[in-house]
């Protein structure tokens, strides 16, 4: 019984007031912990988008080497469903758990954007656009990331220099395609229909980021590639049914090591290592690969395919890197009302 004034006995009031501090000493343990494997997250993040800069600049490549005997859609299916599943039995052999049924519908929409939409068509655009040249083009994924996120309702809004560097690296992209686009004749159709599949290309890469970073955050980063690979590549090994390419499907030396290469340095290591970056770095961060992929694509296209090397081919990434930098520059400026006030209960 306590007594009548409610204060406890003083044996009692030192093991109330020792547990007190272990409590508050162990609270203070968790919130170490915590911050200390955050940090150890960011460093492997940071690890990881350094591996995506490299890796997927010599991706352009391999693409091109591929497509000399295997049709487009089955560059990718192949690619994509035997790094998805190589990942995934990797995964259940270490004992981690793949994302289960309820999410199967939000990673085959994110397989369908990034994989079937954003790589299938590079690959697509491939077979008339040089790699080095697709590269390029490909870098303006960034600007179609800031747009998307632009109308998003928790988006940033795009800013008046934002606005002025999408054009800036519109322009870049013009100055490298347009001699190409106004030749005429099929190489001229072909090479605007590899362009405009390009951007498509971009858009669905964008989309997919977007979504990847609002619903994806909480499944375990590995597991999510891995289905989200497997999704894609059946997308794409669907599409190649359709158009009847396993008939046509040879392989040579040159082309088989291109697609392993594809597998597993494009896909298995390289994709994880976006989705992995996606998850623990900021969006805008981890799309400034696009400022390695080009350089590393073109001096790669050059040297190993002999693609043509002009004026256009240095001055084009340029300008678009330059109008990346002024869209990154213009970051902070103008978000929507609903983004700070969740930046304010946060």
């Amino acid at each position: 019984m306590t007594p009548r004034d409610g204060r406890l006995p003083a044996d009692l009031s030192a093991v109330a007031q020792g547990a007190k501090v272990e409590a508050q000493s162990a609270q203070v343990g968790l919130s170490t912990d915590a911050r200390s494997a955050k940090v150890d997250h960011v460093r492997l993040a940071y690890l990881a988008w350094i591996t995506v800069c490299l890796l997927w600049g010599t991706t352009y490549l391999g693409i091109r080497v591929a497509l000399e005997t295997i049709p487009p859609a089955t560059v990718g299916a192949l690619r994509y469903m035997a790094a998805g599943g190589a990942l995934a039995i990797i995964l259940l052999l270490r004992g981690e758990r793949l994302p289960g049924p309820r999410h199967w519908w939000g990673l085959t929409l994110l397989g369908f954007l990034m994989i079937g939409m954003g790589n299938g068509g590079v690959i697509w655009a491939e077979q008339w656009v040089p790699s080095g040249v697709a590269a390029v083009v490909v870098a303006c994924s960034p600007f179609w990331m800031a747009g998307i996120e632009s109308v998003l309702p928790s988006g940033e809004r795009l800013s008046l220099r934002g606005a002025i560097g999408l054009v800036i690296g519109f322009l870049g992209i013009l100055v490298l395609v347009w001699p190409d686009l106004t030749r005429g004749g099929d190489r001229g159709r072909l090479f605007a229909i590899g362009v405009v599949a390009l951007q498509l290309a971009c858009i669905g890469w964008a989309l997919g980021s977007a979504y990847s970073r609002r619903h994806a955050r909480e499944e375990n980063a590995l597991g999510t590639a891995a289905m989200q690979m497997l999704f894609g590549g059946l997308i794409m090994a669907l599409v190649a049914t359709l158009r009847g390419e396993w008939t046509h499907l040879t392989f040579t030396w040159r082309s088989g090591a291109a697609e392993l290469y594809l597998i597993v340095f494009g896909s298995l290591v390289g994709y994880s290592a976006y989705v992995y970056a996606l998850k623990h770095l900021p969006l805008s961060t981890v799309s400034l690969y696009a400022y390695v992929n080009p350089v590393i694509a073109v001096a790669l296209g050059t040297v190993m395919l002999g693609e043509p090397f002009g004026w256009r081919v240095v001055v084009a990434p340029l300008v678009v890197f330059a109008g990346i930098a002024v869209v990154k520059m213009s970051g902070g400026a103008g978000r929507s009302p609903r983004a700070a006030k969740a930046r304010a209960a946060a």
